[in-house]
Parts: C-alpha cells; structure tokens; sequence
C-alpha cells in the first residue's frame, strides 16, 4: 500500500455538509499548513466539486461506502477520515471497520446511539491494538454539550478545588434550518426501536455508551415540561440532549470518573418566563412527540418523507447558514453548593454552518495535535481532543466557551 501522504481526507465531500466542509477548509488551510484530500463514491460529483471550489490541486479519492477494498487504499493515503456519510446506522460500519484494522484515525457527525454502542463492542479491542482514535459525535451534537462541561469542570476545579457533582444545559438559543441528515438518522434511529424492545431498553440508559464497566447508578433527571428557578425560564425536552448527555457520561467514565461517580447532567431548551413560556415548552414537547410517533409508524413515516421533512443533502440556504447561531448556558454546582455558570456560543447555523467547522477543526486536531503515544480506542471530544480543540474552535470557528462571572 502506498505511504501515508494526506492529513485529512473528507469523506462524503460532495454531500451538503461535505461541501460546506470543503469550502471551509479551502479558506482555513490555504496556507497549505494540513494537507488533505477528498472522497466519495462519484468521481463525476468530485471532479464538479473541485471546479466549483476553483482547487485544481485538491486530489480526489473515489470509495464507496460498501466497499471495502475501495476504503482500505483510501485509509493507506491518511492519517485521519472524517466522514459525513449518514444515516451511520445504513452506511458507516465498513469504514469504522477499515480504520481500526489499519490503525488509520477518525471522526464523524454521528448521533446514532445505537450504532455508535454497536461500533464499541464490536471494534474497541481491534482499536487499542492497531492505535486508531475514533470519535464520534464532532459536530453540534456532541462537541458544545461535552466540550461544555469539560470546559465549566476544569474552571470549577480552579475556582473551587472541586468539579460539579451536578450540571444543567439550557439552549437559549438555536437558530438555523432544519437537518436533513440528522432528520433520516432520527428516523432510521426509531425505526428501528419500534421493532426491536431490546434496543428501546438501551436507548432508555443514559449510560448506553459508557465501558461496560462504568459503574454509574444515579439516576437521571429527563426534562419533559417544567420550570427551572436556576434558569428562570419554562423548559423544554432537547432533541439533541439523549446522544449529547450519553457522550458527557461516556468522557466522565474515560476520565476515571473526574465529574464524580454520582454525577447528574440533563439538557433541555429554555422557552422564557411566563404563561407564553409554559405554552410554548407543551407545543415543543407535543412536536417532538408527534414527530417521534409518526416516525414509528409505516404510513405516516412515509409521508414525512416523502412530503414534509427535508431529505438528506437538503439543508438551510448559504444565508440562513450565515444568520444562524446558537447559545448554551451552563450551570453547574458542587457538591457543597458553589455554583458556576458557563456559556457555548456560535455563530453559524447549528445543523450545518457551525457542524461543518467543528469537524474540520477536529479533524485537523486529531492530525496534528496528538500526542502519538496516547493509545487508540473509542474516544470522545472532550477525552482524546479536550483544551487543544477548544482553543481551535475559538480561534478559527466562531465558536466561544466563557465563564459568566
């Protein structure tokens, strides 16, 4: 096989956030300071991005997702894949599989809970022993919510001595068009868990991706409707707030349980003050619900997609990506009642805009700031990139992590 060349190769280059992805890169590494290259299965698409990118240096790797010869020779060329192939749950085992065999490192937008579980169990091993780092979830979801709380614990131990025993997430604010990637993913995600009762079980743990030895008991607050007096506002259930919270419980038990073996995390959107504020948190809650039964159903599922919900590769347009934005509030408190607040804000749209620069800058992380000689395994945001990918983000992708005195 020929010698390891590129830093990064973005695979799914021609899918809507593949391109955003690209043309980001373009600016950010014009200096030629990572090299990198992209991939997909359509030469044709490829070449058409190379013209529309005005890159005719940027080399291009054709791989189909199925085939895995095509993704061995791909995996030879680079130190890092990052993939926006989704639903990962249809198409993205055979590349995880690849990349652990031959100790090539990777990244990817997935928020797939049950697939990300099944990668671990079946590919953990095979990744300590060839020294790859896989990551998952280096988009919105799960780089602001564990990036976060990393972020509010290391503050908390410098102010207090301590960590938080407790941390709460509200959205203030999240502004941008629908995904419709992570749209299919969700509805492939209860598709599945309509047939299957053993995987409702696991979606149910909030420990789902931790080692099988984590040890973790406590039991965890999901937010439905309700009034939060730290807030100050109505809130309601966050979408994102089942793979993010498992992502935040999975870095305490690789960081040997640094939040505390009793460690509660819960996410939720906020949706203000008042009788306007409770309605508007019911209306929520009563979509997400709707949503999540429709999809189940065959008939109605059908119809969503076929009518209603955006498809993937469809997303929000250039403007609303640049008008977009989003703000997490942090509040966390120890266990002898100091409290801190933090806040993660972006400035790009949260589904595509601010995602395609979290992967970038992952990716790049994980191919230039690494120590070599930390050992290969399933890593987290927070774990395997933590400080480094914060002081990339907010250097280079409109993203700030601040302490709010």
């Amino acid at each position: 096989m020929e010698q390891k060349n590129v830093d990064v190769i973005v695979y799914g280059a021609t899918s809507f956030v593949g391109q955003i992805v690209a043309r980001y890169m373009i600016e950010q590494f014009a200096d030629n300071s990572l090299s990198w290259a992209i991939a997909g299965r359509s030469q044709k698409k490829l070449d058409q991005l190379k013209a529309d990118l005005n890159a005719p240096q940027l080399e291009t790797i054709v791989a189909d997702a199925a085939d895995e010869n095509a993704l061995e020779i791909m995996c030879a060329r680079a130190r890092v894949i990052m993939s926006t192939v989704g639903p990962y749950a249809l198409y993205g085992e055979p590349l995880v599989k690849v990349c652990v065999e031959s100790g090539t490192h990777y990244c990817d937008l997935t928020g797939e809970t049950q697939w990300i579980t099944r990668m671990q169990n079946k590919y953990e091993q095979q990744a300590k022993d060839s020294g790859a780092w896989i990551v998952h979830c280096c988009g919105f979801d799960s780089i602001p919510s564990d990036l976060g709380v990393h972020f509010l614990q290391t503050q908390a131990q410098q102010q207090f001595g301590k960590t938080c025993h407790s941390v709460k997430m509200g959205v203030a604010k999240m502004k941008g068009g629908a995904s419709g990637g992570t749209i299919a993913s969700m509805i492939n995600l209860t598709k599945e868990a309509s047939k299957d009762p053993t995987l409702r079980k696991e979606l149910a743990n909030p420990y789902a991706t931790c080692p099988p030895d984590h040890g973790f008991t406590t039991r965890q607050h999901t937010v439905k409707v309700e009034y939060d007096d730290d807030f100050e506002s109505w809130m309601a259930p966050f979408v994102m707030a089942a793979i993010n919270a498992r992502v935040v419980h999975r870095s305490n038990a690789l960081k040997n349980k640094a939040y505390g073996e009793h460690f509660k995390y819960q996410e939720a959107m906020m949706t203000g003050k008042g009788s306007k504020g409770k309605n508007a948190a019911r209306m929520m809650m009563w979509g997400l619900g709707g949503f999540m039964l429709g999809a189940a159903v065959a008939p109605i599922r059908w119809t969503l997609e076929r009518f209603v919900l955006p498809k993937p590769g469809e997303g929000p347009s250039e403007e609303e990506q640049l008008n977009g934005g989003f703000r997490l509030i942090l509040l966390g408190e120890t266990d002898s009642g100091e409290h801190i607040r933090c806040e993660v804000t972006g400035d790009r749209d949260p589904g595509y805009g601010s995602t395609a620069k979290m992967l970038a800058q992952a990716a790049a992380c994980l191919a230039q700031d690494i120590d070599d000689a930390i050992p290969g395994g399933f890593w987290t945001p927070a774990t395997l990139l933590g400080n480094r990918l914060i002081e990339r983000l907010e250097a280079h992708s409109g993203l700030e992590f601040l302490l709010v005195e």
